[in-house]
């Protein structure tokens, strides 16, 4: 029989072409000339990409025979994962191909920045020695910060333990127990801010972490202290940073990444106390080979039929039903919804279907919904296949329960899980018309029919006159438009909810004096996109 057919659209690691061509016939394009790729796809069975190859529905058209399309790095947003999915094409990544390289040029950054190496180096370079210029500080029995205990997070931290350095961490979705095993101490952003010598941040980038380190916390951080940024740009405000530096508030920062790349122009590049690097976090020659070889490895498996640790999206073909595959970005987006609500990691987690959905192999729901659960609280990409992971790290007891019985809509699927506190955080939702209208049909225990939108806001107050008027008011100040509201309640006068739906993210600001002005029990805004 003939071997199936690889289509190489750009570089890829010698030593994975030859794991490749061990069973497969390997072919190679220029995957970013559009005119050579497209027919070179027509009888191929999967395809090997980059960043420069798009891979959009038009290429899927143009390969009928396409059963995997791997991407040799971590990101996919060259990669059209629902088109994929909907044709049955399996996704495939390297997710752990670069977080060694990060971590270590996380703590080369910190080390370069402590002792003035690129500094020194410029000034040797033109001709001067001026050793007491550069007069530098140790880092051994020092207070590292860590901020986000993520897979990098933690190689950042083990690696900064051998220096002898007290460990603090913040990261409101790990529990105490999982940090006491990698020898660090868990606390809130503010105390980490005001004791650490030296501060990494190490978190994925939305609506909550964006500015997390900003001109207020700036102010909090220890006078001398060292920050770090190679995790994502926009996490620390590049202007308060520069200013800090400035005021000579701040020993160092060093930089690798910027609220837009690629940046040319920034006011840390005027700042002779920052050192700056252009996202060089996954770039060595180890972490290209790492992706080359781990995609390499998961297209032989996915094309011989077997398990491929690295999926993205679930492979359909009798794996997940047609009546499942509407329910699967509702359940996720509810499991986002959850963690935006919760703002912490739960105890415990249910997913409960009811309807006749129920009927079928639900066990993907479970999986879509953890997935949404930890979006936006890990570094890596989250899939199908290492979400049940994360969640056994972090010590999350799942349960899927459920029944083809609903009593008051043809389906509702639920996600439901209990904190620490003992606080039950409930998000419930389903399908509406022709259309498959993803709405919320219930929040913490309210009854509410609201269009899930990508930018909400729920705020629990008492019951009384004046409420919508106040919001409003606030909103509009902040020009921030307000497409649909709803105000849920059990009994006049009693606790009520606000559900928001908005054109805009709602400033941080604005939620916080929103809260205050109309006495919030709890205030949450959520960022619910339609991937």
């Amino acid at each position: 029989m003939p071997k199936p057919v690889v289509l190489v659209a750009e570089e890829l690691a010698p030593a994975a072409l030859e794991v490749l061509a061990e069973d497969l016939e390997v072919r190679q394009v220029d995957g970013a000339d559009r005119g050579a790729l497209l027919p070179a796809l027509a009888d191929v069975d999967a395809v090997i990409v980059r960043s420069a190859t798009q891979i959009d529905a038009e290429v899927l058209e143009a390969a009928a025979r396409l059963k995997v399309v791997a991407r040799a790095g971590v990101g996919l947003d060259n990669v059209d994962v629902d088109a994929a999915t909907a044709r049955g094409v399996l996704v495939v990544n390297a997710p752990t191909s670069n977080i060694t390289s990060a971590a270590e040029h996380a703590v080369a950054l910190l080390l370069a920045t402590a002792r003035n190496i690129p500094a020194a180096n410029e000034s040797l370079k033109g001709g001067a020695w001026k050793r007491s210029a550069f007069t530098g500080v140790e880092v051994t029995d020092k207070v590292v910060g860590v901020v986000g205990l993520g897979r990098i997070g933690v190689l950042f931290a083990q690696r900064m333990a051998a220096f002898g350095v007290t460990l603090l961490a913040y990261d409101p979705y790990v529990p105490a127990a999982r940090a006491a095993q990698l020898g660090v101490q868990l606390g809130p952003l503010e105390e980490l801010l005001a004791h650490s010598d030296f501060i990494s941040v190490h978190l994925p980038k939305t609506p909550e972490t964006q500015g997390l380190i900003g001109e207020r916390e700036l102010a909090l951080v220890k006078p001398g202290a060292i920050i770090v940024n190679a995790a994502r740009g926009g996490l620390v405000d590049e202007h308060a940073l520069a200013q800090a530096l400035k005021e000579g508030r701040l020993g160092g920062a060093a930089v690798d990444v910027f609220g837009t790349e690629p940046c040319t122009d920034s006011p840390l590049f005027t700042e002779p106390r920052a050192v700056v690097t252009p996202h060089l976090g996954a770039s060595t020659n180890e972490a290209q080979d790492k992706a080359g070889l781990a995609v390499a490895k998961s297209v032989k498996l996915a094309l011989a039929g077997e398990f491929v640790p690295d999926a993205v999206n679930v492979q359909v073909g009798g794996v997940v039903a047609e009546e499942i595959r509407p329910s699967l970005p509702l359940i996720e987006r509810l499991g986002r919804l959850f963690t935006a609500l919760a703002a912490e990691v739960p105890a415990n987690l249910t997913v409960d279907i009811k309807g006749e959905v129920a009927g079928y192999d639900v066990s993907v729901l479970a999986l879509a919904a953890l997935r949404g659960v930890f979006t936006d609280v890990v570094e890596e990409q989250v899939t199908f296949v290492n979400a049940p992971l994360l969640a056994s790290e972090r010590g999350i007891d799942v349960g899927l329960v459920s029944s083809e019985e609903s009593p008051d809509y043809r389906n509702v699927l639920t996600v439901r899980g209990a904190l620490a506190d003992g606080t039950v955080i409930s998000v419930g939702g389903n399908l509406t018309g022709p259309r498959m209208v993803q709405k919320l049909v219930e929040v913490n225990g309210f009854d509410v029919e609201v269009a899930i939108n990508e930018h909400m806001v729920f705020a629990t107050y008492e019951d009384r006159p004046g409420i919508v008027g106040t919001v409003g008011q606030l909103l509009g100040q902040a020009k921030v438009n307000i497409a649909g509201m709803q105000v849920s309640r059990k009994a006049v006068g009693g606790s009520a909810l606000m559900v928001l739906t908005v054109d805009s993210a709602v400033p941080p600001g604005t939620l916080d004096e929103i809260g205050t002005a109309v006495g919030a029990s709890s205030i949450r805004a959520a960022y619910l996109p339609q991937d």
